[in-house]
C-alpha cells in the first residue's frame, strides 16, 4: 500500500465483512482516500494484505490510531449487525469523538433505532445519518443504492462521495436524502419487504412449473429466459434464472434441488409487518412472504404431515404456461403497491415528508428491486406521490385488467396441484378486497362484535352509532 501517513483520510469505514470491503474499495476507486477497521484484527489484515495493495486504503488495528486518521470533521460509516452491536461501537467510539463528527450507520437497522440514536448523538453534539444500502456485495462494490436519512447538514457534508460511488440510472446517481430522523433506515425496511414479497413469488411459479405443470429443469429454465425482456425484466428475475440454470459440479444435478428447504431471513421483512400492523395498513402479500420462510423452518413437522396427508403426484395441469407468469406480473404489481402505501402512510405518521417518486428514482439501478416495473412507476410521477398506485397509476390499472383471468385461472391451477401459493393468493385477495364498494364481510364482522360484545356499528342509512339486541334464532 503506497505511503499514506501523512495525509488524513476522507472518510472512515468500520466493518469488514464482505459488504464492507466491497464499500471501501468502490469508495478508494472513486478518489477517496479511506480508513478501515474491523474489531478481529485479523480481517483487517488479510483485507489490507489481499485487496489494498496499491491503494489509498489505511487499515487501522485500534479505535484510537483510526480515528486520528481522519480529517475534521472525522465522517465514520458503520457496516455491523443491526442491533446492539451498533450500540456498542457508538459507546466506544464517543470518548474520542468531537462535536461536529458524522457517524452514518449502513446496515440493515431498524429506523426506530436510528431515531433513538439520533436523538442521543445530537446531545453529544454528534451527527447521525441513517442509511439504507441496497445491492448485495456486488452493488457495494460497484455501485449501490443509497437512502439516507437523519442530519440534512451531516448529508450535505457527505453527498459528493455518496453521489459518487451510487449506481447511476439514466445519468442520475441512485442516492438521496429522504427526510430526517430514521426515513432513509424506513425507506430501506419497505424495499426489504417488497424484495421478500417478489423474491417469494419467483419462488412460488418456479415450484409450479414444477409440480403442477411437470416441466423439467431446461424447460422451466427456458420460460424464464423466454421472458427475460419482458415487463418482468429485474435484477430478481435475472439472478433467479442464474441460480436454476446452476447444476452440482459432482453430479450434474440441477443444484437448486440440493439446498435445503429452509428459506431463513435476517428480520426487516418482520418489521415491515410488524410496523404495517401497527400503522393499521394492510401488506397481505408482504406479510404472506414473511410467513412462508417461517413455515419452511419448521422441517421435521412439514416431513411428519406430508406422510400423513399426501396425495402422491398431482396430475399435470390444463393451463397455458404465459398465464403463470401473467399471474407472477399481477402480483408483483400488486407487491409494489403495498409498498408505496406503505411509505405514503407511514411518512405521514412519522413526519418523514418522503418524496416517492425520488425514492422510486434512486430504485432504479443499484438496488435488489430494481425493475422494469419501476421504470412505469416513474412515469406515472405526479400520481406516483399518493402511494395509491392501484387507483392512480394509469399503467396499473392497465396492466391489471388484462391480467386478471390468468390470474384466477392460475391460483385455481396451483390450488388443483397442490402447490402452496401464499403470497400469490394473498395478493389477489388484496386486490379484491381494494375494489369492492361494499365489503358483505365486513358487516357480518360488525355484527358479530356487536352481538357478544355489545361494541356498536354505525350504519348506512343513519348517522351515530348504534347498539341491539340481537333476537336469538328460535330452535
Amino acid at each position: 500500500m503506497a505511503k499514506a501517513k501523512e495525509k488524513k483520510s476522507d472518510i472512515g469505514l468500520i466493518g469488514l465483512s464482505v459488504m464492507g470491503q466491497n464499500l471501501a474499495l468502490n469508495i478508494e476507486r472513486n478518489g477517496f482516500q479511506i480508513s478501515v477497521f474491523n474489531r478481529t484484527a485479523e480481517i483487517t489484515k488479510s483485507f489490507a494484505a489481499q485487496k489494498t495493495k496499491g491503494k489509498k486504503v489505511y487499515p487501522c488495528y485500534s479505535l484510537k490510531k483510526f480515528i486520528s486518521s481522519l480529517k475534521k470533521p472525522r465522517k465514520i460509516i458503520l457496516l455491523i449487525k443491526a442491533g446492539e452491536p451498533v450500540d456498542e461501537v457508538i459507546g466506544k467510539l464517543l470518548p474520542l469523538l468531537e462535536k461536529g463528527d458524522i457517524l452514518i450507520d449502513g446496515g440493515n437497522s431498524f429506523f426506530k433505532d436510528t431515531e433513538r440514536r439520533q436523538l442521543f448523538l445530537e446531545k453529544k453534539g454528534i451527527f447521525f445519518l441513517g442509511m439504507g444500502v441496497s445491492g448485495g456485495e456486488e452493488g457495494a462494490l460497484y455501485g449501490p443504492s443509497l437512502m439516507v436519512g437523519g442530519s440534512k447538514k451531516a448529508y450535505l457534508q457527505l453527498e459528493k462521495i455518496f453521489k459518487k460511488i451510487a449506481a447511476v440510472a439514466e445519468k442520475e446517481p441512485c442516492c438521496a436524502y429522504l427526510g430526517p430522523s430514521g426515513a432513509g433506515h424506513f425507506v430501506k425496511m419497505v424495499h426489504n419487504g417488497i424484495e421478500y414479497a417478489v423474491m417469494g413469488l419467483l419462488a412460488e411459479v418456479y415450484a409450479f412449473l414444477k409440480i403442477g405443470l411437470h416441466l423439467s429443469q431446461q424447460e422451466i429454465i427456458n420460460n424464464f429466459k423466454k421472458r427475460r425482456k419482458s415487463l418482468l425484466a429485474s435484477y430478481l428475475f435475472e439472478i433467479t434464472l442464474e441460480v436454476l440454470s446452476q447444476s452440482d459440479k459432482g453430479n450434474n444435478q440441477p443444484l437448486v434441488d440440493l439446498v435445503l428447504d429452509e428459506a431463513e431471513q435476517k428480520g426487516t421483512g418482520k418489521w415491515t409487518t410488524q410496523v404495517a400492523l401497527d400503522l393499521g395498513i394492510p401488506l397481505p402479500g408482504i406479510s404472506s412472504a414473511v410467513d412462508s420462510r417461517i413455515i419452511s423452518s419448521f422441517r421435521e413437522r412439514r416431513e411428519k404431515l406430508a406422510a400423513i396427508y399426501s396425495t402422491g403426484k398431482s396430475p399435470k395441469a390444463n393451463l397455458p404456461i404465459q398465464a403463470v407468469f401473467d399471474s407472477l406480473l399481477a402480483s408483483i404489481l400488486v407487491t409494489y403497491d403495498q409498498g408505496f402505501f406503505l411509505l405514503r402512510q407511514g411518512s405521514t405518521a412519522f413526519g418523514y415528508d418522503l418524496d416517492l417518486l425520488k425514492i422510486a428514482k434512486i430504485w432504479r439501478a443499484g438496488c435488489i428491486i430494481r425493475s422494469e416495473i419501476l421504470k412505469k412507476i416513474i412515469l406515472s410521477s405526479i400520481q406516483v406521490q399518493s402511494g395509491d398506485l392501484l387507483a392512480d397509476s394509469g399503467f396499473f390499472r392497465q396492466e391489471l385488467i388484462k391480467l386478471e383471468k390468468s390470474w384466477r385461472q392460475t391460483l385455481s391451477a396451483f390450488i388443483e396441484s397442490s402447490t402452496p401459493c401464499p403470497i400469490m393468493a394473498a395478493s389477489l385477495a388484496y386486490f379484491d378486497s381494494f375494489r369492492q364498494k361494499r365489503l358483505e364481510s365486513a358487516s357480518l364482522i360488525q355484527g358479530l362484535r356487536d352481538r357478544f360484545g355489545s361494541h356498536g356499528f354505525r350504519r348506512t342509512d343513519k348517522k351515530g352509532d348504534f347498539h341491539v339486541n340481537w333476537s336469538p334464532v328460535k330452535k
